[in-house]
């Protein structure tokens, strides 16, 4: 049982290890590549683009052959992207393996998500949501630091062969002990028709799209801080280049305890309640930061972090349900649903932290009050949700053949 998150949960780390791992060479590999440091940025960018562009198709292509295949092809190109990296001799040509990372990792860090709900029902669903949650939280701390241990060893190449290692351990672990969770007779056709048809249907699902945004804004709400880390580290907390450890510590220690929190209320409580409950802890806490922000040790710590930590529990807490609720509307197309659902909270992260990030780090209480917005918006939404279905429908089969009223 413990295997079968740990693979998953590897999955989905490929992500923030493809992002922060590279973050302590960027001095090295400007030096050599030649770069400055503006257009290094480019190498967060075009991974980031590329996997943006290429993420509402993961899922659908799942849906129609299968998610070993879509998993393992794509984790092995990941693996080939990140040597074609380590042997870059330019930044155009480093760009180049970036996005073809980024086209790549989806594969994984999405279908796995789906594997989950094919396999397990109910708490034991939730549980093991909870559990790959727990382990993957832990990715953007570790990153950095695998990176920095790297560079003390080896040239930053290094850096993208221990990625593409990543890849391929992973890939292997795949192909010998995950079996194939969406059988056959399941499947949608392998027609381009199909793969949209899906996708549309899934995006004009009203129902789908108030629990995919609850989760995403309630997300948000803690992101704007991530998105924000520099300045509000840096600038707001007036603390070292070094210290970034006194916000992702507590931030990510937040999420660990929200997960935990869902995987043990499994079974033990209905998830809707669980995300109601959940959604109004992670509201308090937004109140509770703003409130602190407006205090004469609002950029002090630990006060300055107390707020986006009790944030992320309450987030981490509802969104294994809120994915679960998700998948289940559409049983014979999750991967269309996943990747859906990604798309709209990769659009969110990215205005977030670039249209809104520069006016919100303007001082911490203008930072909490927009995180607050973020997080009402999101209990607002689920709250819409269950007036509007007051008790879960029978899921269907594929994501056409849904109610007139839900249709958007």
């Amino acid at each position: 049982m413990l295997l079968v998150p740990m693979l998953l949960a590897g999955l989905s780390m490929l992500g923030p290890f493809s992002i922060d791992t590279p973050f302590p060479a960027f001095k090295d590999m400007g030096a050599d590549l030649p770069a400055t440091t503006e257009q290094m940025q480019l190498v967060v960018s075009a991974y980031l683009l590329a996997f943006g562009l290429m993420s509402p198709f993961h899922g659908p292509l799942s849906d129609a052959v299968g998610r070993r295949p879509v998993i393992i092809a794509g984790v092995c190109v990941y693996a080939l992207a990140s040597v074609g990296c380590a042997v870059s001799t330019s930044l155009p040509m480093l760009l180049v393996f970036r996005v073809l990372q980024g086209l790549s990792a989806g594969g994984g860090v999405i279908v796995s998500r789906t594997v989950i709900r094919d396999v397990f029902d109910g708490p034991q669903a939730q549980r093991l949501m909870s559990r790959v949650m727990m382990i993957f939280a832990i990715a953007p701390a570790v990153a950095p630091i695998v990176g920095g241990l790297l560079l003390q060893v080896a040239p930053w190449p290094f850096i993208f062969l221990f990625m593409g290692v990543l890849g391929l351990l992973l890939a292997v672990l795949v192909a010998l002990g995950l079996p194939e969770t969406h059988p056959a007779d399941r499947r949608i056709p392998l027609a381009l028709g199909s793969l949209l048809g899906s996708l549309v249907g899934v995006s004009r699902s009203a129902r789908f799209h108030r629990v995919a945004w609850a989760a995403a804004l309630s997300f948000a709400g803690q992101f704007i801080y991530i998105g924000s880390a520099p300045i509000f580290v840096v600038d707001l907390l007036g603390r070292g280049e070094l210290d970034f450890w006194v916000f992702f510590v507590p931030m990510i220690a937040g999420v660990m305890v929200g997960a935990w929190l869902s995987g043990r209320a499994a079974g033990r409580m209905g998830g809707r309640r669980l995300v109601t409950l959940s959604l109004l802890f992670a509201t308090a806490g937004a109140v509770v930061n703003v409130v602190l922000a407006t205090l004469p040790t609002a950029a002090e710590l630990p006060w300055a972090v107390v707020g986006p930590a009790l944030i992320a529990v309450g987030a981490a807490a509802a969104y294994p349900t809120l994915q679960l609720l998700l998948l289940d509307m559409f049983p014979g197309a999750r991967g269309a649903a996943v990747s859906m659902f990604t798309f709209f909270t990769l659009i969110l992260n990215g205005v977030v932290a670039s249209a809104l990030a520069p006016f919100a780090t303007r001082s911490v209480l203008a930072l909490a009050c927009t995180s607050t917005v973020f997080v009402v918006a999101g209990l607002l939404c689920w709250w819409w949700h269950l007036r509007v279905v007051p008790s879960e429908a029978p899921t269907t089969a594929h994501p056409e053949p849904l109610e007139p009223t839900d249709q958007m």
